[in-house]
């Protein structure tokens, strides 16, 4: 199976074509508007809510059958009807002018995929199966609506309108990473749940005004001995060692399966070692490839911690 590349598209403004007049075109058209896309609808015929919204303005009906040059000027296609033959003909056009295409419930004939959505605007949480199995991808949705709370589009409003602040207050990656820390999990969050907006924004810039008093945060190394390919050896708190690390020093035999579980801008150090060494010299390795400055966690591939456990240094 062909691996997808997630990315979310800003349509505001930009045309897109959908082929096709029933409900499912109208479940795309409403989801495109919301994003304030420049929606066309080509189809003989439109559903009831379908010719409202055309005879509102708020898309433009092309009627009659497919016309290759209702594509013109589009930057995505849909097509969503139940004549696969059409829909291969639109794909084809679509793909003659470079423009990405989605067939639903026809992965293979696809060049992009509609993703099940979590919307907390402006937070978006999209999943997706590739096409293979969207019941599936639908029940994930499902179960991340009970586990995301509603006021986590609140939080994202807030962080983003303080944003230049917050880079201001804490200039170091590492401290602004921990400020979010707190943000997502502090009062704020429990501010906005119970509906005090300005309570929220008051712990917030309290927190910011106090930046420059807070004690340099403690740094440590995390020692974690992994199965090098298989990251369901890792505990609980051994993922979250690797998310806040900034420094993540391995072994060659650790495998990139489990090193992408790490954040993505974390610096990655090799650890030169031909698994034979005692704990001792492995951890004297360990720990002058760390280098202390910085949280860092060590991947090694095999059990060597007798003697060369956690290290935890003050900042």
């Amino acid at each position: 199976m062909k691996a997808l590349y997630p990315l979310f598209a800003d349509l505001a403004g930009r045309t897109v074509l959908i082929v096709g007049g029933g409900p499912v075109a109208e479940r795309k058209a409403r989801a495109l508007l919301n994003c304030g896309a420049a929606v066309r609808v080509g189809a003989p015929r439109l559903t009831r809510t379908l010719r409202a919204w055309a005879a509102e303005g708020r898309l433009a009906h092309l009627a009659g059958p497919f016309q290759e040059d209702w594509l013109e000027s589009a930057w995505l296609a849909i097509a969503a009807t139940d004549d696969r033959a059409l829909n291969a003909r639109v794909k084809a056009a679509a793909d003659a002018r470079r423009i990405l295409a989605n067939v639903v419930d026809d992965p293979a004939l696809s060049s992009f995929q509609v993703p099940a959505i979590v919307d907390r605007a402006p937070l978006t949480i999209a999943v997706s199966s590739g096409g293979t199995a969207p019941v599936l991808a639908r029940r994930l949705r499902e179960r991340m609506e009970a586990l995301f709370d509603p006021a986590l589009g609140s939080l994202a409003r807030l962080a983003g309108d303080h944003r230049p602040a917050i880079r201001r207050a804490y200039p170091d990656p590492g401290a602004r990473r921990r400020f979010y820390d707190w943000l997502y999990d502090g009062p704020v969050l429990a501010h906005l749940r119970a509906g005090d907006t300005g309570r929220a924004h008051g712990a917030l810039l309290a927190r910011l005004d106090g930046a420059a008093a807070e004690p340099p945060p403690e740094r440590r190394l995390v020692w974690i001995d992994a199965c090098p390919d298989d990251p369901g050896s890792l505990t609980l708190n051994a993922l979250r060692a690797l998310n806040e690390a900034d420094v993540l020093v391995h072994d060659a035999r650790v495998n990139e399966t489990v090193l992408s579980l790490a954040r993505r801008d974390a610096e990655r150090r090799m650890l030169d070692t031909d698994g034979r060494e005692d704990a001792e010299t492995l951890a004297a390795k360990v720990l002058a490839l760390w280098g202390g400055d910085r949280n860092g966690v060590a991947l090694v591939s095999r059990p060597a911690r007798a003697g060369a456990g956690s290290s935890r240094h003050g900042g």
